[in-house]
C-alpha cells in the first residue's frame, strides 16, 4: 500500500510563538505513525515560488496522512500555525 505523505510549505512569521506549534503538533501527529522526513534545514529554490521552511511527514498510507490532518485535536493546533505563520500543507500519496 503507498504510504501518504503531508507536505508544508511554510513562512514563518513570528518565530517565537510558532514554537507552540512545533511543541504541540508532534505528539499528535506521532499517534498517527508520523514520521518527520524533512522539518526545516537549509534549503534552495531552483525553480518557482517557495517559502522559507519545508516540512515532509511520511504516514503509513494516504488516508492516515489524510486523517491526522483532519484530526480535531491537531486542528486546534493547526490554528496557531495560522496565525504565525503563511503556509501551502499539500497532502500527497506516495512510494
Amino acid at each position: 500500500m503507498p504510504k501518504g505523505y503531508i507536505i508544508g510549505h511554510i513562512t514563518v512569521n513570528d518565530p517565537e510563538a510558532y514554537k507552540e506549534y512545533v511543541e504541540k503538533d508532534t505528539p499528535i501527529l506521532e499517534k498517527f505513525g508520523a514520521k518527520f522526513i524533512v522539518r526545516g534545514g537549509a534549503s534552495e529554490t531552483m525553480e518557482g515560488e517557495t517559502q522559507n521552511r519545508h516540512v515532509v511527514i511520511e504516514f503509513p498510507d494516504y488516508e492516515t496522512a489524510k486523517a491526522a490532518y483532519h484530526d480535531p485535536e491537531y486542528q486546534q493546533v493547526a490554528e496557531i500555525r495560522r496565525r504565525t505563520a503563511t503556509s501551502t500543507i499539500i497532502l500527497v500519496e506516495g512510494t
